[in-house]
């Protein structure tokens, strides 16, 4: 995951489901901290919070205190400590302040990369399907909905969102399968379909299987 942590948001930051699987940096902005005393005077001061921040993946909608848009499970809240020696600190807080700003989740120069699909695994062939897009985050998009086409009745076939990021459908079409997708970036001014150039649904499909898929994302 290209050293990504996940984490859970706020519904603001999950956005019924499209904003999983989205990529935050996120610095923590608490002052410095008294780490020893003597003779009840403060005697040593030190910086808790990482400049250089860290990398957080969107996996699940949670609500914290009020205000609240991160909720980081504990293993990686101390990934925001300028090292492990302060993480205490970071931990004894609680609630941190931070900054944060949505960016890939690849490591590409370019931030493009391909769509691919996982099939879940409650996906019963050939009654019903159901499969979560997967490394789709190379930039700033929100995948807002999915599309089979239905080549018998030349017509789009529109997926549901099951939950979170995954999307699916009872008594699809036999394949094999074109697919569109309808992205949007981050702060929602751009929204467009993106289409498959080829069929990439199999005629055959099972739970866990990676469909690899030539649509581009940036």
């Amino acid at each position: 995951m290209n050293n990504v942590r996940v984490t859970a948001v706020s519904s603001k930051l999950y956005n019924n489901g499209a904003g999983c699987g989205a990529c935050y940096h996120v610095t923590c902005k608490e002052k410095p901290v008294c780490v020893s005393w003597f003779n009840g005077t403060c005697s040593r001061v030190e910086t808790i919070c990482s400049f250089s921040g860290t990398k957080l993946m969107v996996t699940d909608n949670r609500e914290g205190p009020v205000g609240t848009d991160f909720i980081i499970p504990y293993t990686n809240f101390g990934s925001l400590a300028v090292h492990p020696g302060v993480a205490y600190y970071v931990y004894a807080k609680g609630v941190v302040d931070v900054n944060y700003r949505r960016v890939s989740c690849t490591n590409n120069n370019n931030g493009i990369i391909n769509l691919a699909l996982e099939v879940d695994e409650h996906t019963n062939y050939p009654a019903y399907i159901a499969f979560v897009p997967i490394t789709y985050q190379g930039g700033l998009t929100d995948i807002l909905a999915i599309e089979i086409y239905e080549e018998k009745c030349n017509k789009w076939i529109e997926m549901r969102r099951a939950y979170g990021a995954v999307f699916d459908m009872a008594n699809p079409p036999s394949g094999p399968l074109i697919l569109r997708i309808q992205v949007t970036d981050h702060d929602g001014s751009i929204t467009k379909w993106v289409q498959s150039k080829k069929a990439i649904i199999p005629s055959y499909w099972k739970p866990g299987t990676i469909i690899q898929t030539d649509i581009q994302l940036s």
